[in-house]
């Protein structure tokens, strides 16, 4: 796989008849550079939600490969499902991951959309950052009517798609391409078999809001209010109080003033013309930005459920709409059984939930990172309807490579260690104490925090157990990045030698090879001293029991430091850059003479309460 590295959803059509799927999947995975994360079906719905990453020209082929197919085998105008749709391949967001920017993304999607308007004669709509126009940035706007009305929206001159001719495709219908931010797609399950429950929630939750009612205000069920309100001339209510303007600009002007949103933007987003909305429903809006919602039933697990999708989950993010769902449902007679995640979820989105539930509970978040990621899955619910597994759901997760040092049993590495191969050696050794100076520090802030009595030291061993967690994960990394650094020492040694020019090349790329084992084990030192001094907090305020621990730790962290200095020191020798070592030198005289100090008063500190 290389560095660029984008992602790839599309939503197809079809969601019953597993060889259509099957055809179209392997449509992607014939292509060389892409990997097939998840394919989703949903019966109901008659939808598949693919999910693939790859690189920028294999992202880009398998994106119309796959859409080329849908087109083959889907007839729109046979097709019923429950989800919104208007074409075969209904959508296609291109999300970049990494070593790519947005705007090169975009340019990336319009080339997908020119070839499949002029190559397969589909309509082709640009929405999100690929758009041409504010008005067709939202997918809901561009998908309104659906594909029954999308024969009749080719005609008007203001639906020319941006791609492809303005023509109605009975068979293939029409695609909306283009570039978004990563989307949640999240639906969330009741107790309920009715669907107008989870559709009153999903109104109240979505950015778009609701049509506004008023009469029987005691009934929780705001769909079952007697009277929807309508816009008529000289008379424009403002659906959330008692307000209503002489003029549609005197109701724009009190919804901004009295409740924070522009109406303007709240009514393009459900199709209303601002200036002329005589006739339609009042509209009030909903809970959450950069949240869709509907409700429908799902005969598979026989039960409602609020689909939802997050197209920002930096600001609304899943542990935001449950809890409010909780509420709402709470409100109504219902309980949320659970929830799930349809196709991938990135790491930091479900890291923040972890974290958000955990501070919720009063417990520390300075936890490994799987603990935190557990305590989100178990706090959403996500094995109530089916599995999830973190390994596979989620984009992005920190792992290691499978031949890591860090991967291997205790037991092979310390074999490993003792093998006559010059690697790994004392820098990954420094690396590891260092480590697990910080873990034992860890350890008892957490045991120590959070507790009856604690509360006067909680946010000091909270703040230590985080800060630990971080410097773990720094040092774990720099295990192997120590072999790693020698390594490229070693493959420079083996470069050619002959000319003069080889002999150039070599020297430059051994002292480059030097420099960078040199600053890995500085780092190492850095931040083992830094476990040092988090020590001496968690000595003072931890509980007494664990003392002996914190000191363990704090002695393995110097050997962390001390390791570290000495594999700086070894390889100063062999740089010619005398500026540089003098640097290095003085650097690690300091940073020895500190650590000697700081390690001295903490067991002296935990000797004295023994």
């Amino acid at each position: 796989m290389s560095d660029i590295l984008i992602e790839c959803v599309p939503n197809f059509s079809e969601g019953r008849d597993n060889d259509v799927i099957k055809q179209i999947t392997d449509e992607i995975e014939k292509i060389e550079g892409v990997k097939l994360l998840d394919v989703d079906p949903g019966p109901d719905m008659n939808r598949t939600v693919v999910t693939f990453i790859g690189s920028q020209e294999g992202v880009k082929q398998a994106a119309f490969n796959s859409i080329k197919k849908a087109a083959e085998l889907i007839d729109m105008s046979t097709h019923t499902g429950t989800h919104p749709r208007m074409g075969a391949t209904d959508v296609c967001p291109f999300v970049p991951v990494s070593g790519i920017t947005t705007e090169e993304c975009v340019e990336l999607s319009k080339e997908v959309a020119k070839r499949v308007g002029e190559e397969l004669n589909i309509p082709v709509y640009l929405y999100e950052k690929s758009a041409q126009t504010p008005e067709r940035e939202n997918l809901a706007v561009i998908r309104q009517g659906e594909y029954e009305a999308l024969e009749e929206k080719l005609r008007k001159p203001e639906w020319k798609p941006d791609f492809g001719p303005a023509e109605f495709n009975a068979t293939a219908g029409a695609t909306v391409i283009g570039v978004r931010e990563f989307l949640i797609a999240y639906n969330i399950s009741l107790n309920t078999r009715e669907v107008l429950h989870a559709t009153d929630i999903a109104f109240e939750l979505r950015e778009k809001g609701r049509s506004a009612r008023t009469g029987n205000t005691n009934n929780p069920f705001y769909y079952k209010k007697t009277k929807i309100l309508k816009y008529k001339e000289g008379e424009y209510p403002c659906g959330l109080d008692d307000f209503a303007g002489k003029t549609i600009d005197e109701t724009i002007k009190h919804c901004k003033e009295k409740h924070d949103f522009d109406l303007v933007e709240l009514l393009k987003l459900n199709g209303v013309n601002p200036e002329k909305p005589e006739g339609q429903s009042v509209k009030i809006p909903g809970k959450f930005n950069y949240c869709k919602a509907i409700g429908w039933m799902v005969p598979e697990y026989d039960r409602a459920q609020i689909s939802i999708n997050l197209t920002n989950y930096k600001v609304t993010s899943t542990h935001h709409v449950l809890e409010e769902t909780r509420k709402l449902a709470a409100k109504r007679g219902l309980v949320v059984t659970g929830s799930e995640i349809v196709g991938m979820i990135p790491f930091p989105a479900l890291l923040e939930t972890g974290k958000f539930y955990l501070k919720k509970q009063g417990r520390s978040t300075g936890i490994p990172i799987h603990d935190i990621l557990n305590t989100a899955v178990q706090s959403l619910g996500l094995n109530d309807v089916s599995e999830f597994n973190i390994e596979e759901r989620v984009l992005g997760l920190p792992k290691n490579l499978d031949d890591a040092l860090v991967e291997m049993k205790v037991t092979d590495f310390v074999d490993e260690v003792s093998r006559e191969s010059p690697a790994p050696g004392g820098g990954s050794i420094a690396a590891l104490a260092g480590a697990l100076g910080a873990s034992l520090s860890s350890m008892v802030s957490n045991l120590s925090a959070n507790k009856r009595g604690s509360e006067t030291v909680d946010d000091i061993l909270n703040d230590a157990a985080i800060k630990c967690q971080e410097i773990k994960s720094a040092l774990v990394k720099a295990v192997d990045d120590d072999t790693d650094a020698f390594n490229a020492y070693m493959d420079a040694r083996r470069l050619p030698n002959k000319t003069d020019d080889d002999k150039k090349a070599r020297e430059e790329a051994m002292q480059k090879g030097l420099k960078q084992a040199v600053h890995v084990p500085l780092n190492t030192a850095m931040l083992s001293f830094q476990v040092i001094e988090i020590a001496e907090a968690v000595a003072k305020n931890g509980n007494p029991n664990s003392i002996t621990d914190v000191g363990v730790g704090a002695q393995s962290a110097y050997t962390g430091v001390l390791g570290g200095i000495y594999n700086v020191l070894i390889n100063l020798k062999d740089i010619k850059d005398d500026k540089f070592n003098d640097e290095m030198r003085k650097t690690c005289a300091k940073l020895k003479e500190k650590a000697q100090k700081k390690l001295g008063e903490v067991l002296n500190y935990v000797e004295s309460k023994l």
